[in-house]
């Protein structure tokens, strides 16, 4: 039978006061209740100084007589749901180093897929919280990586702690002050740019695909190719029009490579992603562009760029330390950590640039 409000109320007290401090998961299940409800009985209950309340946990406030003293709240019980466009590819490894942080405290992650679909994140979001999730890591499937003016903005209203995963907001936006672990594929473009350059090319092009990745890319290539003082390109055809599809996207990309190195213009690029790069260098090749000799090519991403013929050198964002960082920042804000972080956290995590044969300059044991 149901238990009345006030019902819920008295048994919530009176399993708090015993225990010193519960999992609002573990108490959840314990009343035979829903989280969502009961995560309402205890923020009234909290209103009235009755408990206290921190992330995930319930416990009996400080100096009141209790049977036993309050505990330090653990991870047992506790569930982190993550929200991402996929599991293949690029976030299997994210995915995999959040699940290896979350198992490794005790908890336990729940998965959901937007596949990229229209309000699908806010969707898999609330399915999560409603059966139980005490927080969440959120890959949104901003087109750019980033929210446009007014969107996302459920996110900042979840009274469960969010972090951001490889996405981010821009200053003012309410999104903004939320936690966030991001790889830093400017940098990793940058990084790219200045190899190059020390293997003395000073006209280098950047190929990237359509993704959340691209406008990073972009600007972390640019401000390289300025810093330093490298001769300007033409930019890729793809980013005023982009490609309608995969077939369109690589002719194009093909006619802008052999043009630019048939004119001069052209000695070095850089290709997003890899697997792109792995069709693109046969194509470049039958087209009489040798590589590395007249176009040395840098791949982003580093997914199968050392399974290639000719192996290449690639900028590789570290997925897992990603997942694992938003995971182990997340778990703190939820009270399992004895030092959890007071304030809001921005990390950026640096891509690893792995040298190989296709810019001309293998590294040993590559």
């Amino acid at each position: 039978m149901r238990l009345h409000v006030d019902q819920r109320h008295e048994r919530v007290l009176q399993l708090v006061r015993e225990r010193g401090s519960l999992r609002v998961a573990e108490l959840a299940e314990e009343l035979g209740m829903s989280a969502v409800t009961l995560r309402r009985d205890v923020e009234a209950l909290a209103a009235q100084g009755l408990v206290e309340r921190l992330h995930g946990a319930v416990v009996w406030p400080s100096g009141a007589s209790q049977a036993a003293p309050a505990a330090a709240p653990s991870a047992e019980g506790l569930v982190v749901g993550m929200v991402v466009p996929t599991t293949e590819y690029y976030y299997a490894d994210v995915v995999r180093g959040a699940r290896e942080a979350v198992e490794a405290a005790g908890a336990r992650l729940t998965i959901g897929l937007s596949r990229y679909l229209p309000d699908e994140d806010e969707a898999q979001a609330r399915r999560l919280l409603s059966t139980g999730a005490d927080g969440l890591l959120l890959t949104p499937s901003w087109e750019r990586g980033h929210p446009e003016p007014g969107e996302g903005l459920w996110a900042a209203e979840q009274e469960t702690p969010v972090v951001l995963v490889e996405r981010w907001a821009p200053l003012g936006h309410p999104l903004a002050g939320l936690d966030r672990v991001r790889s830093d594929h400017a940098h990793g473009a940058a990084e790219a740019v200045a190899h190059l350059a020390g293997l003395g090319h000073r006209s280098i092009a950047l190929a990237v695909q359509e993704s959340p990745t691209a406008p990073r890319l972009r600007a972390g290539y640019a401000a390289a190719v300025a810093a330093l003082g490298l001769s300007p390109v033409a930019a890729s055809p793809l980013q005023d029009a982009p490609s309608r599809s995969e077939t369109d996207r690589f002719e194009r990309t093909l006619e802008y490579l052999c043009e630019g190195v048939a004119g001069g213009d052209v000695t070095a690029a850089i290709v997003h992603s890899d697997a792109d790069a792995i069709v693109l260098i046969p194509r470049l090749q039958a087209r009489g562009v040798r590589v590395p000799e007249d176009l040395a090519v840098i791949a982003y991403d580093d997914e199968v760029a050392s399974l290639a013929d000719l192996p290449l050198t690639a900028v590789a964002p570290d997925k897992h330390a990603v997942g694992a960082a938003a995971a182990k920042l997340l778990l703190s804000r939820l009270g399992v950590s004895d030092e959890g972080p007071a304030a809001r956290r921005h990390l950026d995590i640096l891509p690893t640039l792995r040298v190989r044969v296709s810019c001309g300059a293998a590294a040993a044991g590559a």
